[in-house]
C-alpha cells in the first residue's frame, strides 16, 4: 500500500469515528430507547470491555498466548481484586508471568 492511501484511509477512519461521535451528541434528545436497552448498555460496555481483556490476555497475533501470559493477568485480578496499589498489581501480574516463563511454562 502506497503512503497517499494510507493517508487517505487514516483521514477517512478519522473523520467516520469524528461524525459518530458528532451524531451521538446531536441525536442525544431525539432519540428515544426502550427502558429495557436502557438497562443493559451499561452491561454490554462491560462485556465489550471483558472480551477485549480476554483477548489481549489469552492470544498473541492470533494464536494461544500459551499458559504464562493468562495465569499472570489472572494473578494481577487477584491483585486488583484485593485492592493493592495499582503498580503492585502490575508487578505481580509481570513477575508471575516471567516466573512461570523462566521455569518453561510457554
Amino acid at each position: 500500500m502506497s503512503t497517499p492511501s494510507i493517508v487517505l484511509v487514516i483521514v477517512v477512519l478519522g473523520a467516520g469515528t469524528y461524525a459518530l461521535r458528532v451524531l451521538g451528541v446531536v441525536l442525544r434528545d431525539r432519540l428515544t430507547l426502550p427502558e429495557p436497552l436502557l438497562r443493559l448498555l451499561p452491561l454490554a460496555a462491560a462485556a465489550l470491555l471483558l472480551s477485549l481483556a480476554a483477548t489481549a490476555a489469552l492470544t498473541d497475533a492470533g494464536e494461544f498466548a500459551g499458559v504464562a501470559r493468562p495465569v499472570g493477568v489472572l494473578a494481577g485480578t487477584i491483585a486488583a481484586w484485593r485492592r493493592l496499589p495499582f503498580l503492585v498489581v502490575v508487578l505481580i501480574a509481570a513477575g508471575t508471568a516471567a516466573g512461570l516463563r523462566q521455569l518453561g511454562v510457554p
